[in-house]
Parts: C-alpha cells; structure tokens; sequence
C-alpha cells in the first residue's frame, strides 16, 4: 500500500499530462510507462557498471553500448540516452534526446523476433512540448524506484487510474481480486502460466509476485531462473497499446524476457494448444462476435457468439492435461440455458474437474461495470474426475460495493471474505476438512458432482444453497390492541395532569 505522500506526487505526474494536453488515459499510461522503463534501464545499466568497476571486468549484460561507434543503436553518444543524463540537460535539448533518440533505441532495444521488440516497434513519443517533459521528468525523478516493491506498488496505482471501461468489454480487474484467484491457483516454480486476455499483465506480475515470495530457490539456480525470466509467463492482448504496456509492466517487475504478444486469442491464430501448466485470466465479456473471425476449433466444442464462453473453450485447449485454470466469467455462464451454455458446464464436470465456483459480489468491477461473476477453478484432465464441487459465497471483499469503492475497516472480519476464502480452500487438501461435511447453509459447502447433473449442469449458488430464514413469533392482535389502548389511557392521564397544572398557574 503506497503511502499518501507517494500518491500525492503520482497523482501531480497523471495531472501534468492532463493540463499538458494529453487527456487519453491509455496514452498517458503509456508514456509514463516508457519514461520509468527508460530510468528503469539505466538502473541496470548501473549495476553492472558498478558490478564491473569492483570486478575490473567488462560490463556483462550492460544496456547501452559500450562505445559510440554502435551508430545503429545509439545515433548519440550513449551516455545521452540514459535517464540520470539527459534529466539535467536544458529543455530542448532533452525533447530532442529523448524524442529523436531514445524512442529509436527502445525499439531497437529486444532481440530480433522477440515479442518486446514486436511490441515497441510502434512505440511513439507523444509527449507534446519540452515544457510537459521536463515538468514530468522532475515529477518521476522525486519518486522513489529504488526497492522492488515500491516500484511495483507506484506502477500499480498509476494502473488503477484506468478507470474508464475499455472496448470489447475490456476492465481492469481489482489488484486484490488477482491475488486471490494467484494465491487459491498456487503457481509453483515449473509452470507455464498464460493470461489469453492479459490487458496490463496484472496476472502475470502477481504470479510473478507469488514465486518471489514463496519459492526464493528459484534465484539460485539457473536452469529455474532462466524458466521465470521467459517461458513462465506469457501474455496475449488484441490491443497494441495493452500489449506494450504489459510487456513492460512486467519488465518493470523483474522478469526479463516474458512474451507478451499482440494478438486476438480467439482467432485462428490463437495461442499454442496443450502448452501451458495454468492459466489465469479474466476475459472480456463483449457479449457477441462474428463466426468468420472465430477459430474453428473453438467452435466445434461450444458454437457460440458469446466471447466468455469461447474463451473458457479456449483455455481448456491452452492447457496440457492436469493444468489448471482460475478465471472470472459473468454469472450467465453459471446457469445460462443456451445450448452452448449447457455443453461447456458439462464439458467442465464431465469430462474435466471443475474444483470450484466462488461468487463474487456484484459491486466488485464498480466503477467499471455492475456485472455479477463468478472465479471458475477446474482442471484439465480429458478423463473427468468431478467428484465435489466447492461453492463460496464471497459477500464482502474489504471495499465498499458502490462506485466509490473506499477500504472498509480491516479490523472488521465480516467486511473481508478474502482470507477466509483461501483458508478454507487450502484446507480441502485435508481429509478431515470441515469444508467436506459443512450445511448448505453456511457460506461455502461441497455439491456432489451426481447433483449438478441432475440439475442440468446449473453451476449457480442459489441453485444449492440453503437459506435460513429467522423464526419470528408475532403478538396476536388482541394482544397488541390491549397494549394500544393501556398507552392510550396512559397518554389522556398525562394530558388531563398537564391540563391542571397548566390552568392553576393561569
């Protein structure tokens, strides 16, 4: 959680850009995030300056070139080109650095055919006069990059002032909504994790998160250091400006070289099938699509319009057999009565293992959008193996559910379902869980997979869940009239008393 301070500054960097004349939202994202991808680089680029002057070695890994006869990487002499250099130059003469030469690195910067160098080969300067750049290169100089988290947590809060709803359907999804579904999900140091809707790569950097901070051993080996820094994560969005964005936001989170390609999932073209170990996503909902644009493949298993059910299909082709999935589908695909609705639940509890369905409240997307979800968790085995299905009743997720969406008093349990979600979850890996003999009345509990059959694969929580309503035992009328009157009596015996106290003193 960034301090107000901290926030305070962010906020002056976002409001420079507005005054400055730069009012799109994902165009001021974008360029903020090229210029901390710039300072970013010659960070490192410092380390290993550093690394060599204490080693009297050459520089290993350095980002800029070593000398200024590399005039097709550095059109100036490459110290310019880094951020604690052209920050102290005049005016005009950091916009043309910056501008005319840095962009041009940056884009030649990745290996040919990597999916950063596809990526920023339409990055673009935006930024309008010298005056805008300075002011918001003085404004990020005062911000603090140096610890990891910070820098994550400082890009984070940029991220959220997303705050107007995308095309197709596109949101931003709540950062603590992602730690829970990357916490439940458990990604270990082997996986090969793909978010096919990956918009900023928030999934991925939090499962990046997640292996820093509960499998440390990776860092010390270079085989799984190697894994974690390219084939562990990768990313696919339709929007160029969200594949740029993602590809450095996980940059900026320490992880080398993801691939973070531009590209529709749903398309011929869709990501390899049977390749990945987990998939963490939360698709658009854009409600209908044109078949001509649609995979075939995808639509010999649910032929649909509806995107939300194409890329539930999606993901079970993503993902080689005993692969999990955790991803978040509007409430429609729970019970939706269409034909195509009804065969991919029966697709998840027949022939796969769905693990689990927890309901999120409705407000949680607000201000985005109001739509009910759900997190569906199921595993990819093509031999089914539904046995139970756990059902959660998230009721409060620590924010208000109206637009505002404000912390609500932490210190109140009732207000957060979020810990007891995971608790209860990983205590199912018990065999004497509570979870496993818990009433339908309670907020979560287990439903025979024998049970959703019979209830035509209706995976909504109302369907199974108990509600106990409270025994109220009435006053009978007579009983109630009898009271009336005895107050009645009581207040004409008040007003007489008054009556004569009020005419003695007349």
């Amino acid at each position: 959680m960034l301090p107000a301070e901290l926030k305070s500054q962010i906020d002056k960097v976002w409001n420079a850009f507005w005054t400055g004349g730069i009012a799109n939202p994902v165009e001021v994202i974008e360029q903020i995030t090229y210029l901390l991808f710039i300072r970013r680089l010659d960070d490192l680029h410092t380390l290993a300056e550093n690394k060599a002057n204490r080693t009297g070695d050459p520089i290993e890994n350095g980002i800029f070139p070593v000398g200024n006869d590399d005039a097709a990487r550095a059109p100036r002499p490459y110290n310019d080109l880094r951020w604690s250099v052209f920050a102290n130059r005049a005016p005009d003469e950091m916009f043309e650095i910056v501008g005319q030469h840095v962009f041009p690195f940056l884009q030649q910067l990745g290996k040919v055919g990597s999916s950063y160098a596809r990526n920023m080969k339409d990055a673009r300067f935006t930024i309008p006069t010298q005056a805008l750049l300075v002011k918001v290169v003085d404004l990020l100089n005062d911000i603090p990059m140096d610890d990891r988290d910070t820098k994550g947590d400082v890009y984070e809060y940029m991220l959220s002032k997303l705050a107007t709803s995308g095309t197709n359907g596109q949101f931003r999804t709540p950062r603590h909504i992602i730690k829970l579904m990357v916490d439940m999900a458990a990604p270990t140091p082997t996986d090969t994790i793909i978010d096919p809707a990956a918009g900023t790569a928030g999934f991925l950097v939090m499962a990046g998160e997640y292996l820093r901070e509960h499998h440390p051993e990776i860092f010390t080996d270079a085989a799984t250091r190697a894994h974690f820094n390219g084939p562990a994560f990768t990313g696919y969005d339709s929007d160029a400006a969200m594949a740029r964005i993602g590809s450095m936001n996980l940059l900026l989170h320490g992880v080398d070289n993801p691939t973070m390609e531009r590209g529709d999932s749903l398309a011929e073209a869709h990501p390899q099938t049977d390749a990945y170990t987990l998939v963490l996503a939360n698709p658009p909902f854009a409600g209908s699509l044109d078949f001509e644009t649609t995979a075939k493949d995808l639509l010999e298993v649910v032929k649909t319009k509806k995107t939300e059910l194409l890329f539930v299909a999606l993901m079970l082709r993503l993902l080689k057999n005993g692969g999990r999935a955790a991803v978040i589908v509007p409430d429609g695909v729970l019970f939706g009565s269409s034909k195509a609705h009804t065969e991919l639940r029966r697709i998840l509890v027949e022939d796969h293992k769905l693990d689990a369905v927890v309901k999120l409240p409705s407000g949680v997307f607000k201000p985005y959008a109001g739509v009910s979800t759900a997190i569906l968790f199921f595993t990819k085995t093509s031999s089914g193996g539904t046995d139970n299905v756990w059902f959660y009743d998230v009721q409060a997720d620590g924010f208000s559910l109206d637009d505002k969406r404000t912390p609500l008093d932490a210190a109140v349990h009732e207000q957060d379902n979020l810990d007891d979600v995971l608790a209860r979850w990983t205590s199912l890996s018990s065999t004497d869980s509570e979870e496993l003999a818990r009433p339908r009345t309670a907020q979560s509990f287990m439903v025979p997979k024998a049970e959703i059959v019979a209830q035509g694969f209706d995976l909504s929580l109302n369907r199974y869940q108990v509600i106990e309503h409270e025994v109220v035992v009435h006053r009978s009328p007579t009983e109630i009239l009898t009271d009336l009157a005895a107050l009645d009596a009581e207040v004409a015996g008040g007003l007489a008393a008054l009556a004569v106290v009020v005419g003695t003193r007349a």
